[in-house]
């Protein structure tokens, strides 16, 4: 485990970073849904993209705590840079856990430094939560797999050089580590589709489409004997992707919060600050109550997957609640600020426009209770 100072101090670096680089350019770059290419070469360059990878492989080599603690840092400024992060460390936590040693030895340095990027591609148009459904192909042809298929709400996919990949074999679901050129085109790749969102503005969300593709059978994480394993693979990796969710919701939900808790404090009505009115005390009391718990399970969930043990109630746990924290959050602190809170002229209108997103990210919240209760029911079995 990461020592708690540096941790902090990790967290301090980045919260100046983004209040002097972030904050100013946010709602610009925000609104002209314009990538941040020098806000992530400037990430890249604090080692941002390396967090987790051990320090062996050229990363930071820190814990799942100080990891929760950038993105939080990352999603209270602007959300869609914790976006970038997430399938990248997905990717890179993937090939940690499942890949071979000569995988380590191959992805694992260049991903630590953020060159190439690194993104994750699991969902389908018809196989979001129904990850079983999934039918993308990948075809042995002698020491070649040839893949088929599409792929959707890919974080990442056009400037990734890196691509973890869900796909059918003879086996049953198999993950490969695709390696593409960023662009809209490389070998048998396509970018068919930039899919236009409400929020989470900046960062390209794409549709893939997979023609014939080749990859050598290096490509098959794990070896032989990650063939059929996929989808297990993935779905313990989502436990990292779910927490990083309630921990860009903590993000969402603290600069929703410190908004209107300052807003609270300036305007007036009836001849003193709102703050001062009961109701708004017990909206402001409400939400800082949840943010808290919030965190703290976001916490929580990260030091158990952090220890190795099974994680999927927890992290499913923090990032149903946190999801809808924000969202609450945000539509509250909407309504304490009245009028202008509807405006572009302040962030609250985009932390109200990004905060569905984790609602849905890495699993809806309707699927997370599914998770939940039936890890309970394990547990609690009679």
């Amino acid at each position: 485990m990461t020592d708690p100072e540096t941790r902090e101090e990790l967290r301090a670096t980045v919260r100046r970073w983004v209040e002097r680089e972030v904050v100013p350019v946010a709602a610009d770059l925000e609104h002209s849904d314009t990538y941040p290419a020098a806000l992530v070469e400037q990430m890249q360059a604090m080692g941002l993209f390396g967090i987790t990878v051990p320090e062996e492989y050229g990363g930071l080599g820190l814990d799942l705590l100080s990891y929760i603690a950038v993105i939080e840092e990352l999603a209270a400024g602007w959300m869609s840079l914790s976006g970038v992060i997430n399938t990248h460390t997905i990717a890179a936590s993937l090939i940690l856990r499942e890949g071979s040693e000569a995988q380590k030895a191959r992805w694992l340095p260049g991903l630590a430094q953020g060159t190439p990027r690194g993104c994750l591609s699991l969902s389908e148009p018809d196989a979001g939560s129904d990850t079983r459904n999934i039918s993308c192909r990948a075809r042995r042809d002698g020491d070649e797999y040839v893949i088929s298929g599409t792929k959707t709400w890919v974080t990442n996919g056009e400037r990734a050089g890196i691509v973890a990949l869900a796909a059918r074999t003879d086996e049953g679901v198999t993950c490969f580590i695709v390696e593409k050129e960023p662009g809209p085109t490389s070998g048998g790749i396509s970018v068919s589709k930039n899919i236009g969102k409400l929020g989470y503005k900046g960062i390209e969300t794409v549709e893939m489409h997979y023609d014939d593709h080749r990859v050598g059978t290096e490509s098959v994480l794990g070896g032989d004997d990650g063939l059929g394993h996929g989808l297990g693979f993935m779905l313990a990796a989502l436990e990292v992707g779910r927490i990083n969710i309630a921990a860009r919701a903590v993000g969402v939900a603290r600069a929703a919060f410190e908004h209107a808790i300052r807003y609270a404090q300036e305007r007036s009505t009836f001849g003193k600050p709102i703050a001062e009115h009961q109701l708004i005390q017990q909206k402001l009391a409400d939400m800082g109550t949840k943010l808290t718990a919030a965190r703290l399970l976001t916490e929580h969930a990260a030091t158990l997957k952090q220890s190795g043990a099974r994680a999927d109630v927890e992290a499913g746990m923090a990032k149903l609640f946190a999801s809808e924290t924000a969202f609450e959050l945000a539509t509250e602190a909407m309504r304490i600020h009245g009028g202008v809170g509807y405006t572009t002229e302040l962030p609250v209108e985009r932390y109200y426009r990004d905060a569905p997103l984790m609602l849905i990210g890495e699993g809806t919240n309707e699927i997370q209770r599914l998770v939940i209760a039936r890890g309970l029911l394990r547990r609690y079995a009679v």
